[in-house]
């Protein structure tokens, strides 16, 4: 039977993330592909925070094209960080308007999240051509996949093909304005904790699909309330409908890699 596996928020930390692929059994110690049909889906953040995103694209690209050449897949979902990385790269310190005092710009919040020169000099045209060709969300056996923890993305639209089609579209623009709309949606977080988070994630489930929500962007050792160098598996929680996987990789915490198992 297929297995299919979850991993988010690597944050430039190759290591990290060949560690946990050998543990689950899905690179070889070549670090080549050995998943045979499994799928594994990275729901964004390689860049930012860690020493070596580009090693992390690098190597999710290349395992990719492994997979593909057998029975297996990996999927790549688009995170915050992709967005802030591709925008630093397209914009830079160009003034975003808005109607606030503070200034605004691409550079001064990549600058603000981590965002590493290393990076940016060896992300290629070819990279961003890739990347930007990749979707917001993905469903599988009864997962539904995403980055943030947010509902944001219905503003793109109703179906998740009509997400990932109106998302591409505005990664396709040369608008500022455009892309930092973009940045403040897959920022936006915790949308599935408090009272009303079962609520919201039951009715993104009913008008996305899928029975679980799987995501990373928001730390589970912070909402556990302990140091991420503790943590030692995923999160279930908003009455068993969100599963959380950042394991805080760039915090002291582990790269989870997350069998999701049927509902």
């Amino acid at each position: 039977m297929t297995a299919t596996y979850a991993v988010s928020d690597v944050h430039g930390h190759p290591e990290k993330l060949t560690a946990a692929l050998q543990e689950a059994g899905l690179i070889d110690a070549e670090g080549n592909w050995s998943g045979e049909d499994s799928r594994l889906w990275f729901l964004g953040d390689f860049f930012d925070r860690g020493p070596d995103g580009i090693g992390v694209l690098r190597m999710v690209r290349r395992l990719a094209e492994q997979a593909a050449d057998g029975e297996g897949a990996v999927e790549v979902l688009l995170g915050n960080h992709e967005i802030l990385a591709l925008g630093m790269r397209k914009f830079g310190d160009t003034f975003v308007p808005h109607e606030g005092i503070t200034s605004r710009s691409f550079e001064r919040s990549w600058a603000l999240n981590g965002g590493q020169d290393r990076d940016q000099e060896l992300l290629t045209d070819e990279d961003v051509a890739w990347l930007i060709d990749r979707p917001m969300l993905g469903l599988d056996a009864d997962h539904l996949l995403m980055h943030s923890d947010t509902e944001e993305y219905l503003e793109w639209g109703d179906s998740i093909e009509e997400i990932n089609q109106a998302a591409r579209a505005d990664l396709h623009s040369d608008s500022i304005v455009v892309w930092w709309e973009m940045w403040r949606r897959m920022t936006s977080r915790y949308a599935f904790r408090g009272e009303a988070g079962p609520v919201i994630a039951a009715e993104l489930l009913e008008r996305l699909g899928g029975r679980r929500i799987v995501h990373g962007h928001s730390i589970v050792a912070d909402q556990l309330g302990i140091d991420p160098a503790y943590l030692t598996g995923p999160l279930l929680y908003s009455d068993g409908l969100a599963l959380g996987i950042d394991g805080g990789t760039f915090d002291g915490g582990p790269c989870l890699v997350v069998k999701l198992l049927p509902i």
